[in-house]
């Protein structure tokens, strides 16, 4: 038997038997009599696949992704989803453009639910995408607190000119962050994939947990398509914060 897949089996079973709550590096090696050292590396390999999640320094780590995904599970984001489910295939309907909720996972954006349009031309999203390249990635980032933000920084770097240039710089980056959180509002309009795309924030209890999203091909795109699509998405995102409130 390959003794590092036992080990990291061991470590997930330990995490999921907490049932959504933290467990710290320490708790972890100490739990399964494993050296703190090599356990850190095992836990950094099923953070990097997303079986694991990096929720802070102190807190520790929960399951991610994709260790629900393996069962067809729905639990991670749970609460969230089932708010939003409705609401987003209402909206879908309404102005037929596919619509997605995210949230940051591990330094990246991360789809929880998604609701495709009937439209004849599909935009295909990838389930995690670099943050600076999603609307919704940019208005999550930008309603992090100042750690939060300088955690990511260090992790990321800043964006490539290509993805968002007046972006490239950190006071470009704060400048820009700045502006989305005070307009609840983050688009993104990428001329070499020609895709327009909108994110507002989720909000329960002052906190943003996830950002609603939309997005489409420009040549669908036009001044009164954007004021319906700000509006619907307003009216979308209160119905969900009423649900989750509730």
């Amino acid at each position: 038997m390959v003794q590092v897949i036992i080990k990291a089996f061991d470590i997930l079973e330990m995490v999921a038997q907490r049932n959504g709550q933290a467990v710290s590096l320490p708790e972890i090696a100490e739990g399964l009599q494993i050296n703190q050292a090599t356990t850190a590396n095992i836990i950094k390999t099923l953070v990097a696949k997303n079986y694991l999640e990096h929720i802070g320094k102190k807190k520790g780590y929960r399951l991610g992704p994709m260790a629900y995904q393996l069962t067809n599970e729905v639990a991670y984001g749970q609460d969230i989803v089932n708010a939003a489910k409705e609401p987003m295939e209402q909206l879908t309907a309404k102005i037929n453009e596919s619509c997605i909720l995210g949230t940051l996972r591990n330094y990246k954006r991360y789809i929880l639910h998604m609701v495709n349009s009937n439209q004849d031309i599909q935009v295909r999203i990838k389930s995690e995408r670099n943050v600076y390249e999603t609307a919704s990635g940019r208005l999550l980032l930008a309603y992090l607190s100042e750690k939060e933000r300088e955690r990511f920084l260090a992790h990321n770097g800043l964006p490539d000119k290509a993805f968002w240039e007046e972006a490239s710089t950190k006071e470009g980056l704060l400048q820009a962050l700045s502006k989305i959180k005070e307009e609840a509002l983050a688009m993104t309009h990428f001329k070499h994939t020609h895709l327009v795309g909108f994110a507002m924030p989720i909000i329960v209890n002052g906190q943003v947990i996830a950002g609603l999203s939309i997005f489409l091909p420009e040549y669908r795109f036009s001044a009164s398509k954007k004021k319906e699509i700000i509006q619907s998405m307003r009216d979308t995102v209160a119905t969900i914060n009423r649900k989750l409130m509730a």
